[in-house]
Protein backbone atom coordinates (compact mmCIF):
# COMPACT_ATOMS: atom_id res chain seq x y z
CA UNK A 1 0.00 0.00 0.00
CA UNK A 2 1.08 3.62 -0.93
CA UNK A 3 2.14 5.40 1.98
CA UNK A 4 3.97 9.08 1.26
CA UNK A 5 4.98 9.49 4.84
CA UNK A 6 7.24 6.36 4.80
CA UNK A 7 11.06 7.59 3.86
CA UNK A 8 12.82 7.47 0.51
CA UNK A 9 15.58 4.58 1.07
CA UNK A 10 17.57 6.14 -1.21
CA UNK A 11 20.62 6.77 1.84
CA UNK A 12 20.74 3.06 2.65
CA UNK A 13 21.62 1.95 -1.33
CA UNK A 14 23.69 4.84 -1.63
CA UNK A 15 26.13 3.60 1.11
CA UNK A 16 25.99 0.30 -0.06
CA UNK A 17 26.47 1.23 -3.33
CA UNK A 18 29.47 3.67 -2.62
CA UNK A 19 31.65 0.96 -2.47
CA UNK A 20 31.99 0.12 -5.84
CA UNK A 21 32.39 4.19 -6.62
CA UNK A 22 35.14 4.27 -4.57
CA UNK A 23 36.87 1.02 -5.82
CA UNK A 24 37.02 3.00 -8.87
CA UNK A 25 38.50 5.72 -7.83
CA UNK A 26 41.41 4.21 -6.29
CA UNK A 27 41.79 2.33 -9.54
CA UNK A 28 41.76 5.19 -11.72
CA UNK A 29 44.38 7.12 -9.67
CA UNK A 30 46.81 4.04 -8.45
CA UNK A 31 46.49 1.78 -11.26
CA UNK A 32 45.50 3.01 -14.44
CA UNK A 33 46.72 6.87 -14.02
CA UNK A 34 43.79 8.17 -15.81
CA UNK A 35 44.60 11.51 -14.37
CA UNK A 36 48.16 11.44 -15.46
CA UNK A 37 47.25 11.05 -18.69
CA UNK A 38 44.85 13.98 -18.69
CA UNK A 39 47.96 15.70 -17.30
CA UNK A 40 48.89 17.83 -20.76
CA UNK A 41 44.83 18.76 -21.61
CA UNK A 42 42.02 17.28 -22.81
CA UNK A 43 41.13 14.09 -24.56
CA UNK A 44 38.19 12.65 -26.31
CA UNK A 45 36.58 9.48 -24.83
CA UNK A 46 37.90 7.63 -27.33
CA UNK A 47 41.25 8.85 -27.23
CA UNK A 48 41.25 8.52 -23.50
CA UNK A 49 39.69 4.50 -23.21
CA UNK A 50 42.72 3.53 -26.15
CA UNK A 51 45.55 4.86 -24.06
CA UNK A 52 43.75 3.40 -20.65
CA UNK A 53 43.39 0.40 -23.18
CA UNK A 54 39.35 0.22 -21.61
CA UNK A 55 36.41 -0.77 -24.13
CA UNK A 56 33.14 0.64 -24.26
CA UNK A 57 31.80 -0.57 -21.46
CA UNK A 58 34.14 -0.20 -18.32
CA UNK A 59 35.20 3.25 -20.18
CA UNK A 60 31.30 4.37 -19.78
CA UNK A 61 31.38 3.67 -15.95
CA UNK A 62 34.60 5.10 -15.25
CA UNK A 63 34.22 8.12 -16.79
CA UNK A 64 30.50 9.11 -15.66
CA UNK A 65 31.83 8.52 -12.13
CA UNK A 66 34.64 10.28 -12.13
CA UNK A 67 32.88 12.99 -13.46
CA UNK A 68 30.43 12.83 -10.75
CA UNK A 69 32.98 13.03 -8.13
CA UNK A 70 34.00 16.38 -9.66
CA UNK A 71 37.55 15.21 -10.45
CA UNK A 72 36.79 14.92 -14.11
CA UNK A 73 34.83 17.26 -16.16
CA UNK A 74 33.19 16.03 -19.63
CA UNK A 75 32.27 19.37 -21.67
CA UNK A 76 30.16 19.60 -24.70
CA UNK A 77 32.60 18.70 -27.37
CA UNK A 78 33.02 15.34 -25.56
CA UNK A 79 36.17 15.68 -24.27
CA UNK A 80 37.53 15.10 -21.44
CA UNK A 81 39.96 17.47 -18.72
CA UNK A 82 40.85 17.24 -15.20
CA UNK A 83 38.99 19.84 -12.77
CA UNK A 84 40.71 21.71 -9.92
CA UNK A 85 39.46 19.34 -7.72
CA UNK A 86 40.97 16.23 -9.95
CA UNK A 87 44.96 18.03 -9.89
CA UNK A 88 45.40 16.95 -6.75
CA UNK A 89 45.04 13.08 -7.97
CA UNK A 90 48.18 14.01 -10.03
CA UNK A 91 51.57 13.23 -9.22
CA UNK A 92 53.28 15.98 -10.24
CA UNK A 93 50.60 18.50 -8.31
CA UNK A 94 52.31 19.48 -4.97
CA UNK A 95 50.86 19.12 -2.81
CA UNK A 96 48.75 15.51 -3.43
CA UNK A 97 47.12 12.56 -2.59
CA UNK A 98 48.06 10.17 -4.53
CA UNK A 99 49.79 8.36 -1.95
CA UNK A 100 46.69 8.53 0.12
CA UNK A 101 44.77 7.38 -2.22
CA UNK A 102 47.33 4.83 -2.67
CA UNK A 103 47.17 3.37 0.44
CA UNK A 104 44.16 1.13 -0.27
CA UNK A 105 45.48 -0.12 -3.52
CA UNK A 106 46.10 -3.47 -2.51
CA UNK A 107 42.87 -3.93 -1.24
CA UNK A 108 41.24 -7.05 -2.99
CA UNK A 109 38.39 -5.57 -4.01
CA UNK A 110 39.94 -2.38 -5.49
CA UNK A 111 42.49 -5.44 -7.58
CA UNK A 112 40.06 -7.34 -8.91
CA UNK A 113 37.91 -4.17 -9.90
CA UNK A 114 41.06 -3.62 -11.58
CA UNK A 115 40.68 -6.74 -13.58
CA UNK A 116 37.34 -6.05 -14.28
CA UNK A 117 37.88 -2.96 -15.66
CA UNK A 118 40.59 -4.19 -18.06
CA UNK A 119 38.81 -7.46 -19.40
CA UNK A 120 35.24 -5.74 -19.08
CA UNK A 121 34.54 -8.27 -16.71
CA UNK A 122 36.40 -10.85 -14.51
CA UNK A 123 38.52 -13.20 -16.18
CA UNK A 124 36.02 -15.92 -15.57
CA UNK A 125 32.77 -14.79 -16.71
CA UNK A 126 30.42 -16.23 -14.41
CA UNK A 127 31.69 -15.11 -11.34
CA UNK A 128 31.05 -12.21 -12.86
CA UNK A 129 26.57 -13.22 -13.74
CA UNK A 130 24.73 -12.89 -11.03
CA UNK A 131 21.57 -12.37 -12.61
CA UNK A 132 21.89 -13.20 -16.12
CA UNK A 133 22.25 -16.02 -18.49
CA UNK A 134 25.92 -16.05 -20.23
CA UNK A 135 25.88 -17.20 -23.79
CA UNK A 136 23.90 -20.21 -24.45
CA UNK A 137 24.54 -21.52 -20.84
CA UNK A 138 21.82 -22.24 -18.59
CA UNK A 139 20.88 -19.03 -16.47
CA UNK A 140 22.11 -18.83 -12.72
CA UNK A 141 18.12 -18.41 -12.13
CA UNK A 142 17.32 -21.86 -13.21
CA UNK A 143 19.13 -22.94 -10.27
CA UNK A 144 16.84 -23.28 -7.39
CA UNK A 145 18.86 -21.76 -4.20
CA UNK A 146 20.18 -19.22 -5.91
CA UNK A 147 17.21 -17.53 -7.45
CA UNK A 148 15.12 -17.90 -4.12
CA UNK A 149 18.15 -16.27 -2.39
CA UNK A 150 18.35 -13.66 -5.27
CA UNK A 151 14.69 -12.71 -5.45
CA UNK A 152 13.57 -12.79 -2.08
CA UNK A 153 17.29 -10.39 -1.89
CA UNK A 154 15.26 -7.91 -4.36
CA UNK A 155 11.61 -8.31 -2.57
CA UNK A 156 12.35 -5.60 0.02
CA UNK A 157 12.98 -3.26 -2.39
CA UNK A 158 10.27 -4.22 -4.67
CA UNK A 159 7.59 -4.36 -2.01
CA UNK A 160 9.02 -0.41 -1.29
CA UNK A 161 9.05 1.10 -4.95
CA UNK A 162 6.07 -0.87 -6.02
CA UNK A 163 2.97 0.86 -5.04
CA UNK A 164 4.85 4.13 -5.96
CA UNK A 165 5.79 2.52 -9.06
CA UNK A 166 2.21 0.89 -9.75
CA UNK A 167 0.52 4.89 -8.75
CA UNK A 168 2.29 6.05 -11.49
CA UNK A 169 1.51 3.73 -14.21
CA UNK A 170 -1.03 4.43 -16.93
CA UNK A 171 -4.49 3.34 -15.46
CA UNK A 172 -6.11 1.39 -18.29
CA UNK A 173 -8.57 -1.90 -19.21
CA UNK A 174 -6.24 -4.05 -20.70
CA UNK A 175 -3.49 -6.51 -20.35
CA UNK A 176 0.41 -6.05 -18.82
CA UNK A 177 3.19 -7.96 -19.49
CA UNK A 178 6.00 -7.69 -16.83
CA UNK A 179 8.87 -8.85 -18.15
CA UNK A 180 11.70 -10.44 -15.82
CA UNK A 181 9.34 -10.16 -13.48
CA UNK A 182 10.92 -11.36 -10.46
CA UNK A 183 9.20 -10.72 -7.50
CA UNK A 184 5.78 -10.00 -8.75
CA UNK A 185 4.82 -7.13 -6.63
CA UNK A 186 4.65 -4.68 -9.66
CA UNK A 187 2.02 -6.49 -11.52
CA UNK A 188 -0.07 -7.21 -8.12
CA UNK A 189 0.41 -3.48 -6.98
CA UNK A 190 -0.86 -2.91 -10.96
CA UNK A 191 -4.22 -4.81 -10.56
CA UNK A 192 -5.14 -3.67 -7.69
CA UNK A 193 -5.08 -0.30 -8.98
CA UNK A 194 -6.70 -2.10 -12.34
CA UNK A 195 -9.45 -4.34 -11.09
CA UNK A 196 -10.32 -5.01 -14.74
CA UNK A 197 -7.31 -5.50 -16.59
CA UNK A 198 -4.89 -8.81 -16.42
CA UNK A 199 -1.11 -9.45 -16.67
CA UNK A 200 1.21 -12.19 -17.20
CA UNK A 201 4.97 -12.21 -15.47
CA UNK A 202 7.60 -13.71 -17.64
CA UNK A 203 10.26 -14.64 -16.07
CA UNK A 204 12.55 -18.32 -15.43
CA UNK A 205 10.24 -20.98 -13.77
CA UNK A 206 12.29 -21.01 -10.34
CA UNK A 207 12.13 -17.18 -10.27
CA UNK A 208 8.41 -18.11 -10.94
CA UNK A 209 7.53 -20.06 -8.27
CA UNK A 210 8.85 -17.10 -5.65
CA UNK A 211 6.41 -14.70 -7.30
CA UNK A 212 3.66 -17.67 -6.92
CA UNK A 213 4.42 -17.99 -3.09
CA UNK A 214 4.66 -14.07 -2.66
CA UNK A 215 1.37 -13.75 -4.26
CA UNK A 216 -0.35 -16.79 -1.84
CA UNK A 217 1.11 -14.05 1.17
CA UNK A 218 -0.45 -10.61 -0.59
CA UNK A 219 -3.78 -12.35 -0.85
CA UNK A 220 -4.06 -13.64 2.96
CA UNK A 221 -3.44 -10.04 3.68
CA UNK A 222 -6.55 -9.21 4.03
CA UNK A 223 -5.97 -5.86 1.78
CA UNK A 224 -8.72 -4.84 -0.56
CA UNK A 225 -8.58 -5.73 -4.12
CA UNK A 226 -6.49 -8.89 -3.66
CA UNK A 227 -9.79 -11.36 -3.63
CA UNK A 228 -9.14 -11.60 -7.69
CA UNK A 229 -5.09 -11.44 -8.08
CA UNK A 230 -5.00 -14.98 -8.45
CA UNK A 231 -7.12 -15.53 -11.36
CA UNK A 232 -6.17 -12.22 -13.27
CA UNK A 233 -1.94 -13.46 -12.71
CA UNK A 234 -0.45 -15.60 -15.34
CA UNK A 235 3.13 -16.86 -15.11
CA UNK A 236 5.20 -17.58 -17.83
CA UNK A 237 8.15 -19.16 -17.85
CA UNK A 238 10.35 -18.06 -20.53
CA UNK A 239 13.05 -16.20 -22.22
CA UNK A 240 13.07 -12.88 -23.17
CA UNK A 241 15.61 -13.31 -25.26
CA UNK A 242 14.47 -15.61 -27.71
CA UNK A 243 10.64 -16.70 -26.79
CA UNK A 244 7.83 -14.96 -28.70
CA UNK A 245 6.47 -12.92 -26.14
CA UNK A 246 2.81 -12.07 -25.90
CA UNK A 247 0.84 -9.61 -26.88
CA UNK A 248 0.12 -6.80 -24.23
CA UNK A 249 -1.30 -3.22 -24.20
CA UNK A 250 1.22 -2.05 -21.43
CA UNK A 251 5.21 -3.74 -20.92
CA UNK A 252 7.24 -3.28 -18.02
CA UNK A 253 10.96 -3.55 -17.37
CA UNK A 254 11.24 -2.91 -14.12
CA UNK A 255 15.39 -3.30 -13.23
CA UNK A 256 15.97 -5.04 -16.69
CA UNK A 257 18.01 -3.82 -19.56
CA UNK A 258 20.59 -2.19 -16.80
CA UNK A 259 22.10 -5.99 -17.02
CA UNK A 260 22.78 -5.96 -20.44
CA UNK A 261 25.40 -4.49 -22.98
CA UNK A 262 24.24 -1.94 -25.58
CA UNK A 263 23.50 -4.74 -28.11
CA UNK A 264 21.38 -6.80 -26.26
CA UNK A 265 19.50 -3.38 -25.22
CA UNK A 266 18.38 -2.71 -28.53
CA UNK A 267 17.35 -6.35 -29.16
CA UNK A 268 15.16 -6.12 -26.00
CA UNK A 269 13.67 -2.85 -27.29
CA UNK A 270 12.29 -4.41 -30.92
CA UNK A 271 11.47 -7.50 -28.80
CA UNK A 272 9.45 -5.24 -26.62
CA UNK A 273 7.98 -2.82 -29.26
CA UNK A 274 6.73 -5.98 -31.02
CA UNK A 275 5.07 -7.31 -28.68
CA UNK A 276 3.20 -4.10 -28.09
CA UNK A 277 -0.10 -3.82 -29.84
CA UNK A 278 -1.21 -0.68 -31.60
CA UNK A 279 -1.36 2.33 -29.36
CA UNK A 280 0.29 0.06 -26.49
CA UNK A 281 3.31 1.51 -23.70
CA UNK A 282 6.94 0.67 -22.88
CA UNK A 283 7.21 1.59 -19.32
CA UNK A 284 10.66 1.34 -17.86
CA UNK A 285 11.42 1.96 -13.95
CA UNK A 286 16.06 2.37 -13.26
CA UNK A 287 17.92 4.15 -12.37
CA UNK A 288 19.26 6.97 -15.06
CA UNK A 289 22.80 8.90 -15.79
CA UNK A 290 22.14 12.19 -16.69
CA UNK A 291 22.31 12.37 -20.39
CA UNK A 292 25.12 14.31 -20.52
CA UNK A 293 26.71 11.05 -18.31
CA UNK A 294 28.35 12.93 -15.44
CA UNK A 295 26.36 11.61 -12.89
CA UNK A 296 24.57 11.96 -10.91
CA UNK A 297 27.05 10.01 -8.02
CA UNK A 298 24.64 8.13 -6.23
CA UNK A 299 23.46 6.30 -10.00
CA UNK A 300 27.12 6.11 -11.26
CA UNK A 301 28.06 3.79 -7.94
CA UNK A 302 25.10 1.91 -8.85
CA UNK A 303 26.39 1.67 -12.48
CA UNK A 304 29.81 0.39 -10.65
CA UNK A 305 27.64 -2.14 -8.86
CA UNK A 306 25.87 -3.51 -12.09
CA UNK A 307 29.59 -3.61 -13.67
CA UNK A 308 30.60 -5.80 -11.50
CA UNK A 309 27.65 -8.15 -10.72
CA UNK A 310 26.01 -8.14 -14.27
CA UNK A 311 27.05 -7.64 -18.44
CA UNK A 312 25.46 -4.16 -18.37
CA UNK A 313 25.50 -0.61 -16.57
CA UNK A 314 23.49 2.15 -15.60
CA UNK A 315 22.22 4.01 -19.17
CA UNK A 316 21.00 7.65 -19.95
CA UNK A 317 17.73 8.19 -20.80
CA UNK A 318 19.01 9.77 -24.04
CA UNK A 319 20.43 5.95 -24.78
CA UNK A 320 16.78 4.42 -23.92
CA UNK A 321 15.01 6.87 -26.28
CA UNK A 322 17.77 5.89 -28.97
CA UNK A 323 16.41 2.25 -28.56
CA UNK A 324 12.94 3.20 -28.33
CA UNK A 325 13.53 4.91 -31.63
CA UNK A 326 15.18 2.54 -33.20
CA UNK A 327 12.50 0.27 -32.50
CA UNK A 328 9.75 2.17 -34.29
CA UNK A 329 8.17 3.47 -30.70
CA UNK A 330 7.64 7.21 -29.83
CA UNK A 331 9.35 8.27 -26.24
CA UNK A 332 7.66 11.01 -24.31
CA UNK A 333 9.99 13.65 -23.19
CA UNK A 334 8.38 13.31 -19.02
CA UNK A 335 10.81 12.22 -16.58
CA UNK A 336 8.60 10.64 -13.76
CA UNK A 337 11.03 10.43 -10.28
CA UNK A 338 9.85 7.62 -7.91
CA UNK A 339 12.38 6.69 -4.95
CA UNK A 340 15.62 5.04 -4.03
CA UNK A 341 17.45 6.87 -7.11
CA UNK A 342 14.83 5.21 -9.21
CA UNK A 343 12.28 7.21 -12.16
CA UNK A 344 10.32 6.07 -14.87
CA UNK A 345 10.24 6.86 -18.49
CA UNK A 346 7.56 5.70 -21.32
CA UNK A 347 7.57 5.14 -25.08
CA UNK A 348 4.01 4.77 -27.21
CA UNK A 349 3.67 2.91 -30.33
CA UNK A 350 1.69 4.43 -32.61
CA UNK A 351 -1.53 3.15 -33.92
Amino acid sequence: MLNDSQPDLAPITRHLRAMFGSRLLIAAVSHLHVFDQLSNGPLSIAQLSERLQLRERPAMVLFPALCAMDMLRCHASGELSITELGRYLLQDQTPNLTGYVGLEKDDPGVIEMVDRLKNDGPLDAPQGISFVKEGEGPSPMDNQELARTLTLGLAGRARRLSPIVAAKLSRREGHLLDVAGGTGFYTYEWLMNNPSSTATILDRPAVLSVASELLDELTASGRSGVETLRERVTFLPGDMLTDELPKTDLLLAASLFHDWPTSTCQLLANRFASSLRPGGELWVHDAFLNDTLDGPLPVTDYSAQLFWNTKGRAYSRAEYRRWFTEAGLEPTAENIATQMDYGLIRAHKPD
